[in-house]
């Protein structure tokens, strides 16, 4: 068996790339407020995600995964007042990797940025 794809009859555009999170979880970590030295309010905490898959007997199994996530702005008051352990939020974000130094040793962290958030 043979494919034949014909050549575009126009050239197609490199596409562009995307840094785009959708969770939907449970908070499990009180929310911290931080106030930063430029004034800056921010949020964070720990959300939980699962997901069932069978295994290799056919069992089900639950995996449980912990994402660190960051909130500014209006999100900051929101995740104060309704943010508590337990509560079930949807969030949409991006993934933002920071570096530092410790010891000497150049580090690396990622977080999840929210940019929209619902509470369920």
């Amino acid at each position: 068996m043979s494919f034949y794809c014909s050549p575009s009859p126009s050239p197609q555009k490199k596409p562009s790339n995307v840094n785009l999170v959708h969770l939907i979880g449970t908070i499990h970590s009180k929310p911290e407020l931080h106030l930063l030295s430029n004034g800056r309010k921010q949020v964070k905490f720990t959300l939980t995600t699962q997901e069932t898959y069978l295994d290799l007997k056919g069992a089900k199994k639950i995996r449980k995964n912990w994402h660190t996530l960051a909130a500014w702005g209006k999100w900051v008051q929101v995740l104060n007042e309704y943010g508590t352990t337990g509560t079930d939020i949807a969030i949409e974000g991006r993934i933002v990797s920071r570096f530092y130094h410790d010891k000497g040793l150049r580090k690396m962290f990622s977080e999840i940025e929210i940019n929209d958030l619902i509470i369920l």
